[in-house]
């Protein structure tokens, strides 16, 4: 089966594919989907994209979903697994922002929230977290270059349409990129569990307009890199026997405490 278009991306879950049609940042797409899932779909998607909507669909069998998003899958290096909802947008990546435009912006704006991910490669962490990020106003979500989650059809299922609303910036050295921060008067917080300051005995109203949150690896924790450059660190103290929380839920407690 040949796929004709350029289209470098793919859109999973009926949800993430309602915003990414409602959304701004996707100016062409192409729908595949069954007859009750595009009726689905169709009732999420604001009055005034429907008719794009209407010229960008493909009707097709259940069968025929799941070997049309295969084709695609190994066309474009993704690992297939079954498509959710008999769904699946196919459409342009979105793109990451380089540092310098970020700063240019940084610079405009009064009021940033970021989050910070330190080699958090994992993709179902990393897309609860853009969720959860975008449930409480984050602006910008930033990660190196290199160790880092990809994106993708899996990604962007589980994010539930967070990737529409939390734009990702690239950066080539996190430790550089927070000290620049820093210097730009952004109050950073490391999120480390050997850190002396508990997050529940912090007082917060102190802290600046513009506020960076940043997070580890699960099972590292944040780099030694990222830990020297970093002023401010706090820990997420246990109050049972567990002594751990995955990072996911570590970003939700932080973000509900500090942008709640």
């Amino acid at each position: 089966m040949e796929i004709s278009s350029n289209f470098d991306d793919l859109v999973m879950g009926v949800h993430s594919i309602a915003e990414a049609i409602n959304g701004s940042k996707r100016s062409s797409y192409k729908l595949y989907a069954s007859g009750q899932a595009f009726k689905e779909i169709r009732k999420k998607v604001q009055s005034e994209k429907l008719g794009q909507l209407e010229s960008s669909h493909e009707i097709l069998s259940s069968h025929a979903i799941q070997e049309r998003a295969k084709t695609y899958c190994e066309k474009l290096g993704f690992n297939f697994q079954r498509v959710p909802s008999q769904a699946f947008l196919a459409t342009y990546a979105l793109d990451t922002l380089s540092v310098d435009i970020f700063y240019k912006r940084l610079s405009k704006e009064k009021k940033v929230k970021l989050i910070c991910l330190d080699q958090v490669t994992d993709v179902h962490n990393a897309a609860a977290i853009m969720r959860t990020a975008a449930f409480y106003g984050v602006d910008y979500i930033v990660v190196s270059a290199k160790g880092s989650f990809g994106k993708g059809p899996s990604f962007s299922r589980i994010a539930s349409g967070a990737i529409e609303h939390v734009e990702v910036v690239k950066c080539t050295s996190l430790p550089k990129f927070l000290t620049n921060l820093e210097k730009r008067g952004v109050d950073c917080i490391g999120l480390s569990e050997h850190a002396d300051s508990s997050l529940g005995e912090e007082d917060f109203k102190t802290l600046s307009e513009k506020v960076c949150l940043v997070f580890g690896a699960e099972d590292k924790g944040l780099s030694h890199a990222v830990t020297r450059v970093l002023k401010r660190k706090m820990a997420l103290k246990p109050k049972g026997l567990i002594k751990s929380l995955n990072v996911s839920v570590a970003t939700a407690i932080t973000m509900e405490k500090i942008f709640g």
